[in-house]
């Protein structure tokens, strides 16, 4: 197992799964803190990496293509302190960051995890039922029906039209726009039976967002929508990993010389963290113990 623990939050890897939890400070972003614990399987993950900085660190994974509702709806808009796929580190925690990037990257290359896009959500979305107010309005969502309540701060001509009840069923799709500079953003259903392309301003079917602290909560709802529509990529051909799971597993390669190597190495590059403090003696004791695994 590895594990890191900071004030932005803690992340652990068991070899199947990161489980993500936001940490506590009053710095870290209200979206992180209001999605919760995330559980990750290895299945979603393509990659991670770790960026050294002066004062700080950054962990960050990269998911699949199609893995998560959450980054499917918000479309790769969602800035570092609201991304829950983003880590803080300290420098002194450089080392442990490093050793969770080698235990990940060893098990999505030992378990073949394939980097091509998902034909099915793998990770659940945010909880229901949820509501949020923010911008012009209130979207609440309970798995069946989006209902949308204006403000007095919603132009009359939306506001006239009343509170919006949205099934599930006539949703056709759901985007999450931040405000950027100028540029209001919105939370916008397109429906079946109303299509439009009005300016969220005047669309029943927007929450318009003005760049306020409660803005990214709207991506949550657009979140939960979303992994209850069909997947996108759900008419694609599979790959052969993922459309034939009955096919019988290759046999295990033996671990060449210079792995056994590189392993002992590994263990005196964690002597020597621990030594200088770098990796408390729980870290060092479960750290020790992965290598031991594999040689």
């Amino acid at each position: 197992m590895a594990e890191i623990i900071q004030r932005d939050g803690t992340w652990t890897f068991d070899g199947d799964a990161l489980r993500l939890v936001p940490g506590r400070d009053k710095g870290v972003n209200l979206l992180r803190r209001t999605l919760g614990e995330l559980t990750v399987p290895l299945a979603a993950l393509a990659g991670v990496s770790f960026e050294q900085g002066r004062k700080s660190g950054r962990l960050r994974l990269r998911l699949r293509d199609g893995a998560d509702p959450l980054l499917q709806a918000t479309g790769g808009k969602l800035t570092e302190g609201t991304d829950p796929y983003q880590l803080t580190v300290e420098p002194d925690r450089y080392g442990v960051a490093e050793y969770l990037v080698d235990e990940v990257r060893a098990a999505l290359l030992l378990e073949q995890v394939p980097s091509s896009a998902c034909t099915a959500y793998l990770l659940p979305g945010p909880a229901v039922p949820l509501s949020v107010s923010a911008g012009d309005g209130t979207a609440s969502f309970d798995g069946e029906h989006v209902r949308l309540e204006w403000n007095w701060k919603t132009e009359d001509a939306k506001a006239t039209a009343g509170t919006r009840q949205l099934a599930l069923a006539d949703i056709e799709a759901v985007e999450w726009q931040p405000a950027a500079g100028l540029e209001n953003g919105c939370l916008r259903f397109t429906v079946r039976s109303s299509p439009t392309k009005a300016p969220p301003k005047y669309d029943p079917n927007s929450v318009e967002l003005w760049g306020f602290k409660k803005d990214p909560l709207m991506a949550l709802v657009a979140a939960a929508v979303q992994a209850r529509l069909p997947h996108p990529g759900a008419g694609t051909a599979a790959p052969a990993l993922e459309k034939a799971p009955e096919a019988a597993p290759p046999a295990p390669a033996k671990v060449p010389e210079d792995d056994h190597d590189a392993l002992l190495r590994r263990l005196r590059e964690l002597g020597e963290l621990h030594q200088a403090g770098v990796l408390t003696a729980e870290e060092f004791a479960a750290a020790k113990q992965a290598v031991l695994k594999r040689l």
